[in-house]
């Protein structure tokens, strides 16, 4: 058992209610102010590596080192991926306000002290500084809501947080790309300053939540052997097929130390006293659905997300310099149903049919998609990405929600990274296999039409851009076109097939009241699958 206290007081002036974060004693317009903090903190986590990517070509031409350019991204990610179920264990036991705080805080660090660097080999550290504070924002904006929200009325908010994630993926790559060209590339990182400094005063201003002091002992050995773990999984999907091949002695080692190590996790979090990860909360059916559900489309949106502007630039010949907005037809698609489920789910309590249904329309819209060709029309495959978006909108928030309407109030955090994570895991895992399959295909196409020669071209084509593609010639250009064409339909039609593990575990999924809306239900206990 937790050996948490709460004390009477709570942060800043003293709140009328004896329990200041019971979210039945919080007012719209004191939820309404905190929320701006949460929604700005939540833009930082996710416009940073859009507007950095933007800038990537500019910062290797500043200051060369091209041949590290990978771990640019990769020291962000896995700095995130391995601190966020760290972050949200740490909100659980010593607050959940001032954890984020300093999240923030290192993120602003990291953030300034990347736009100092003069080296590649200083941008790649500092860039893991400011993913480490990456990794506490998501989880601190969800935990927080949880806290401050029931969850039969989060769903008034869900929208606000759908519409931050489009603007985030629209504008990223715009605001990057104005930034390089008329500032330099030091400000894609400086304007994370005063947006963070925004955030920063909103929380501490606004969020009133109890002062949490915990007298266990801090998980150390679970938090090393789940850091490696986890560090493992992404460099994994990270090099396999790229830096390494699959079969290689480094990628083998690499899956053998995850093994051994999240292994060497499930024994330990099993014998101490406050659990990195308590996994008798996968006890619970609905928590242990949720995660796989939010594992899937984390697969399905990061794989969409990464191949579909391929697609739209080389077949279809859009511009790349307006990327984001290449993308704007999948993200209409999950903000209009993210907000009409929001408000479905307050007004009705009931959620289980949407995760059903979201899971069916995600594998609707990747068949849809597997069935892009040459000579698709750009009407028709925004079509198809709407389809896609509305099912993902179906199950963003709900998945959260679920997640943390399974666990007592103690736990948010945990249950809020453990979500995030199975997502950020779901989205590298699908990032790499769905890369594998893309790039056979496509060689494998090369090779037909152009024989054992344009085989081994595929793979450098699909580094060039499409102002240097067009520049081929037209036979080179054709087979590349259906190459690429054939390469999403095998990447859709298997993530149409993985999701229907989705409509699986959504079928299986139990409607458990949510707390809140002027009931106050006692919390789930735990229910074996």
């Amino acid at each position: 058992m937790s050996q948490q206290q709460v004390e009477a007081a709570a942060d800043g002036p003293a709140a009328e209610s004896s329990d200041p974060a019971d979210p039945a004693q919080r007012s719209p317009r004191e939820i309404r102010l905190v929320m701006v903090g949460l929604v700005v903190a939540m833009l930082l986590a996710m416009l940073d590596n859009l507007i950095v990517g933007t800038a990537m070509p500019t910062i290797v031409g500043d200051l060369g080192g091209a041949e590290h350019l990978s771990w640019v991204v990769t020291a962000y990610t896995l700095a995130t991926a391995a601190s966020t179920p760290i972050w949200g264990k740490l909100g659980d036991m010593y607050g959940r306000k001032g954890t984020f705080v300093i999240s923030i805080a290192i993120f602003l660090a990291g953030s300034a002290l990347s736009g100092l660097s003069s080296t590649m080999g200083q941008l790649i550290a500092f860039r893991a500084i400011q993913g480490l504070g990456a990794g506490g924002l998501m989880v601190g904006v969800m935990s927080i809501m949880g806290a401050l929200v029931a969850p039969r009325d989060r769903g008034k908010y869900q929208g606000m947080f759908a519409a931050v994630m489009a603007l985030a993926t629209i504008g990223g790559p715009l605001v990057g790309g104005f930034i390089t060209d008329h500032l330099s590339w030091h400000w894609t990182f400086y304007i994370n300053l005063p947006l963070g400094i925004l955030a920063l005063a909103f929380i501490v201003v606004t969020l009133k939540l109890p002062t949490t002091r915990s007298t266990a002992r801090i998980d150390y050995a679970g938090a090393v052997l789940l850091t490696v773990g986890i560090t493992s999984l992404v460099l994994i999907t990270t090099w396999g097929g790229q830096e390494y091949d699959w079969t290689s002695k480094q990628i083998l080692g690499l899956g053998a130390l995850a093994v051994a190590t999240l292994l060497g996790f499930g024994y330990v979090e099993q014998r101490v006293e406050e659990p990195m990860l308590p996994l008798d909360l996968f006890k619970n059916r609905n928590f242990a659905l949720v995660s796989v559900i939010g594992f899937i489309v984390g697969f399905a949106m990061f794989g969409a997300v990464t191949f579909l502007p391929l697609y739209q630039q080389t077949v279809q010949g859009a511009s790349a310099t307006n990327s984001g907005l290449l993308l704007m037809p999948m993200m209409f698609g999950m903000l209009v149903i993210s907000l009409v489920v929001g408000q479905a789910v307050t007004k009705t309590g009931k959620y289980r049919i949407y995760p059903i249904i979201g899971t069916a329309v995600m594998a609707g819209g990747s068949l849809l998609l597997s069935t892009l060709s040459t000579d698709t029309s750009r009407f028709t495959s925004a079509c198809y990405m709407v389809v896609l978006g509305a099912g993902m909108g179906f199950l963003m928030q709900i998945t959260m929600l679920v997640s943390q309407n399974s666990v007592e109030l103690k736990d948010m955090g945990v249950a809020s990274s453990t979500a995030t994570l199975f997502r950020t895991i779901g989205g590298s895992f699908g990032v790499a296999l769905f890369g594998a399959i893309f790039n056979n295909q496509v060689t494998s196409t090369m090779k037909d039409r152009l024989g054992t020669a344009g085989g081994s071209q595929g793979t450098n084509l699909s580094q060039m851009g499409p102002d240097a593609l067009r520049k081929l010639p037209a036979a080179i250009q054709d087979a590349y076109h259906h190459a690429v064409s054939n390469g999403m339909h095998t990447v859709f039609l298997w993530g149409a097939v993985i999701s229907l593990i989705a409509v699986a575990a959504a079928v299986f999924l139990h409607e458990v009241p949510l707390r809140g809306a002027g009931t106050q239900k006692p919390e789930p206990s735990l229910e074996a699958i």
